[in-house]
């Protein structure tokens, strides 16, 4: 607390992360606080990254840009935030679950979201090996002709069968709830399998268990809901939408609070690693103009 930094960085992620590059090219004291548990880690290998014709895990794409902003002056510590303050002067303080406290002129929440994994074993297997995938978008070009199932309840497979439908004809939806009718799917032709089953992991597929038999997918994508600690911004005074969602502006500020910034998939909309870095330089670049100027010493 003796210091205040420039900006705090609230999660090590793409969005954090190139806010961080960016802040450090800016000249400005940036701290990165990172739990490590950024969804980016679950890829297992990205195709559709700009820059990466071969692909790239999330490991490594989260290693090099981890490097570039340490590269640029960026500093990290390990931490989960548990509290977000704004102060009197306009500026805010963090605190993280062990009781450590920072001061910052501008935070920026790029704390990202958690997916709800289904209750399989061997989940994390599962996903390295792409048995069960968790972006549509970023991976179902790769799946593309396979036995795909979509699991979930009946309007998150119904709402996403459309879209797969056109990776593949060998489209199964695995409700968790009461499967609903084929007319909600508005003439898209997919198996519907009754619902309630059971998913499987075999250490190269995953199956649906039901009425005494498993049926084996490809992949499965499960649509299972996710978390979010947009509950962080709300500390801070924001007013969240009535989904729970944190309001920006063109900005990327949160809330229409100065110096309060929300980058990457905490924001709704199309959770990409390429909108991600979009919205971090956008976020990077209006906090860089309203910090106080700084002009370089000869």
């Amino acid at each position: 607390m003796d210091a205040t930094l420039d900006v705090i960085v609230i999660g090590g992620g793409p969005a954090g992360l190139t806010a961080a590059i960016y802040l450090g090219r800016l000249h400005r004291a940036c701290l990165v606080l990172d739990a490590g548990r950024s969804r980016a880690r679950w890829i297992p290998e990205s195709n559709n990254c700009p820059g990466f014709p071969q692909g790239i895990s999330g490991d490594a794409l989260l290693a090099r840009l981890r490097e570039q902003a340490g590269s640029f002056g960026a500093k990290f510590e390990a931490a989960t935030v548990a509290s977000l303050d704004r102060d009197a002067d306009g500026g805010f303080s963090v605190a993280s679950d062990d009781g450590r406290r920072w001061r910052a002129r501008a935070v920026m929440l790029a704390t990202g979201l958690a997916d709800r994994l289904p209750e399989l074993e061997g989940v994390e297997d599962a996903v390295a090996c792409g048995a069960l995938r968790l972006c549509p978008v970023c991976d179902a070009y790769e799946a593309s002709d396979s036995a795909i199932g979509i699991h979930g309840p009946w309007e998150a497979v119904a709402s996403h069968a459309r879209f797969l439908r056109g990776y593949t004809a060998r489209l199964s939806l695995l409700p968790t709830d009461v499967a609903g009718d084929a007319a909600d799917l508005d003439g898209i032709d997919a198996r519907i399998l009754p619902a309630g089953g059971q998913l499987r992991f075999d250490g190269e597929r995953c199956g649906y268990a039901i009425d005494g038999d498993t049926h084996w997918f490809d992949t499965v994508y499960p649509f299972l809901g996710c978390s979010t600690s947009a509950a962080l911004a709300r500390q801070a005074g924001v007013a969240l939408t009535d989904t729970g969602e944190i309001p920006v502006d063109g900005h990327q500020q949160a809330g229409g609070i100065p110096g309060l910034y929300a980058i990457g998939d905490v924001v709704s909309g199309l959770n990409q690693i390429s909108v991600a870095v979009g919205q971090a330089a956008i976020a990077a670049l209006h906090a860089h103009g309203r910090l106080p100027f700084v002009p370089r010493r000869g």
